[in-house]
This record gives C-alpha cells, structure tokens and sequence, in this order.
C-alpha cells in the first residue's frame, strides 16, 4: 500500500518529537496540539516520560489535552505506574490539566507518598483537582501525613493543595500542629495562616509558625505562673 502524504506527515512529527535540538521538538509539540490525529497520542504520553526539558515537557502535556480523553485516559494511566518517576509525575500533571475525574482511582496512597518529590508533587496536585465530592476530608487526612517533607517547594505545593480543599483540610491540620516532630508542627501552622490570609508569603508564614512553636515550648515565666492561680 503506498504511504499517504498524511502518513509522511506524521511520521517526520514523530522524528521532530525526538530531534536532538529541544527548539525543533519544542515547535513538533506544537504543531501535533494544533492538529490533534490519534496516531500521535502513544507518542506524546512516551515523549513525556523522557523529555529533558520543561517547556517541551509542558507542550507535550497541552498536545494530549487537545486530543479526545477517550484516547489519552488509557495511556496516562498506564504512566502513573511506571517504575521512572519522570513518566509518573508527567502523567500526573497531565491528567491534572485534563481534569476527568474517571482517573480518581489512579490516585493511590503510594503515589501522594511516592519517595520523589516532584511525583508526590504532581499527585497532590492531581489529587485536588480530581477529587469526587466528598471524598475531600480522606484526601486532607492522607496529604497531612507529608507535611514536614522535602525542600521549600515541596512544602509550598503541599500546602497550596491542603488550602485548595477548604473546610475539609481544618481537622488534619489541627491534629498536625501537636504532631512530636516540630518540622511538622511548623508546616501545619504555616498552612493554617495560609488559609486565613492567601495573600501571605510562604516564608513569612513559616517564620510566623517557628515563633508560635517557639514561644509554645518557651517556659512559663514568674508572672505567668501567679496570673494562672
């Protein structure tokens, strides 16, 4: 059978998807979103699970959201399990952009846990956006056991998905900022006035809860002692 100009077409994109130079695979991303074909779907979800670079990473993740989510659903959710924590954080960011929440069941314990930062990241990520009504307080439990972990990105996205679930996340937070280890304690309090006031800066709100536990730990003085009897 002769090759369609179609065919030769998708076959030079999936030469460009993988082209040494990040600027040609960059534009290959582009052009596959912009003219969405099934054929493409298989090796978008295998691009994102190798791709070196952040941009044409994120291109990848806009090509998928272009095409059907009856096409791209089964392969991210193969991702999510793969033993390369790039293809697991990739298929969960993806699936974040796309939003369908037929991908809750993926979301597992092991991942909002996952030993790499930047996979457990994009689960929590995942999580907040996928989450079935109702099911918002179990979520908050389960995220509120990584409070304390991980450098100040770590923390600063674990916190942004604990204030996107409202209400819900009051009691974990609560319990957390009696937590032994003062790591823990910290980051909960940072997190509570995160919800009261959006507008403050991480760092400010971290600092702010390394005082409270500080003066929290401080002993009582003289005057403090009499005023309670």
């Amino acid at each position: 059978m002769a090759m369609t100009r179609q065919d030769t077409e998708a076959i030079r994109a999936f030469q460009r998807l993988a082209d040494s130079r990040s600027s040609v695979r960059l534009r290959a991303a582009l052009a596959v979103g912009t003219a969405p074909d099934p054929c493409f779907v298989d090796k978008l979800v295998e691009r994102c699970a190798i791709e070196p670079e952040f941009f044409v990473r994120d291109m990848l993740t806009w090509a998928l959201t272009r095409h059907p989510v009856t096409l791209t659903l089964p392969g991210l959710l193969r991702e999510v399990r793969s033993g390369r924590a790039q293809a697991r954080s990739q298929a969960l960011h993806t699936l974040s952009k796309i939003g369908d929440r037929r991908a809750w069941p993926a979301i597992t314990p092991a991942l909002l846990s996952d030993a790499d930062d930047e996979v457990a990241r994009s689960a929590w990520r995942a999580a907040v956006v996928l989450v079935p009504e109702g099911a918002e307080s179990a979520l908050a439990t389960a995220l509120a056991t990584q409070l304390g972990r991980g450098d100040r990105d770590t923390r600063l996205s674990l916190s942004q998905a604990l204030v996107a679930l409202g209400e819900a996340a009051v009691p974990a937070l609560l319990a957390a900022t009696t937590a032994a280890d003062p790591r823990v304690r910290a980051h909960a309090l940072a997190t509570q006035r995160l919800r009261r006031d959006p507008d403050a800066g991480f760092e400010s709100a971290i600092e702010e809860a390394k005082r409270v536990g500080v003066l929290a730990g401080a002993p009582r003085t003289d005057e403090e002692n009499r005023a309670d009897r």
